[in-house]
């Protein structure tokens, strides 16, 4: 008798903390996990990498191109995008046009991606998980840049949710919206922090694996909010 087939994530920004965390918590359970990002992970078992671009129709038709050739008619069970970042400025800032783009390409370019890819090569069932940010929820008048791009990714979110969003039949697409996550680059620009305020790597890992595997997996289409407090995290859905 064959030996089942590993499970396959595909892991968008597997190269930033939380993604090279993922790479490494399902690589450790035997996962067969692809990394796309703008450099390889060499922990990955295969790796798409982004060619930089100013052109998003480019950049998406070679992300989808390779895609589709490293997997051919195999199927995932997830598409984790945890690609992003974060930039401040007001609207008067003179870096706003210069940090707008840079916010729309590292999270709706990513998030737009992985929504096709997932039309594309996710299983019937499977998991589509997007990231957001619970400050985008409201106002973000210091970081105008930043608000309307996770405000754009929670409303794909939404989309993605309808009968004609165009996901595979019983699979979800679920936005996490953390306010500050453990990474060493935020600890390194803000020493000074209340780090128990902050949410571990591994509990956002923790959770995109009960999600897969059905374990109190949200509906698709929400938005859930992650905020920890005295070193204890809980999700809750944000009630729009």
């Amino acid at each position: 008798m064959a030996a089942a087939e590993a499970p396959r994530v595909l892991v968008y920004g597997g190269r930033g903390a939380l993604g090279a965390r993922c790479v490494q918590a399902f690589r450790a359970k035997d996962w067969w996990v692809a990394s796309i990002d703008l450099a390889e992970n060499e922990e990955a078992s295969a790796n798409v990498v982004v060619k930089t671009s100013d052109s998003f129709v480019q950049q998406a038709d070679q992300v989808t191109e390779d895609v589709g050739k490293l997997l051919g008619e195999k199927k995932v069970d997830a598409i984790l995008c945890v690609a992003g970042g974060w930039a401040g400025g007001s609207a008067k800032a003179k870096s706003l046009y210069k940090n707008s783009d840079l916010m729309w390409k590292q999270s709706v370019w990513t998030s737009t991606i992985s929504s096709h890819l997932a039309t594309k090569h996710l299983k019937d069932g499977g998991l589509l998980t997007l990231t957001g940010a619970k400050a985008a929820l409201a106002g973000t008048p210091g970081m105008i840049g930043y608000g309307m791009a996770k405000a754009a990714v929670h409303q794909l979110c939404q989309s993605l949710s309808g009968a004609n969003g165009g996901l595979p039949p019983g699979s979800a697409a679920v936005a996490v919206l953390p306010v500050t996550l453990d990474t060493p680059m935020n600890r390194k620009s803000m020493p000074e922090a209340d780090f128990s305020s902050w949410t571990p790597l591994d509990f956002l890992v923790d959770t995109f694996f009960d999600w897969i595997a059905g374990k109190n997996r949200p509906g698709s289409g929400s938005l859930i909010q992650v905020e920890t407090t005295g070193g204890k995290t809980a999700l809750t859905a944000a009630n729009l």
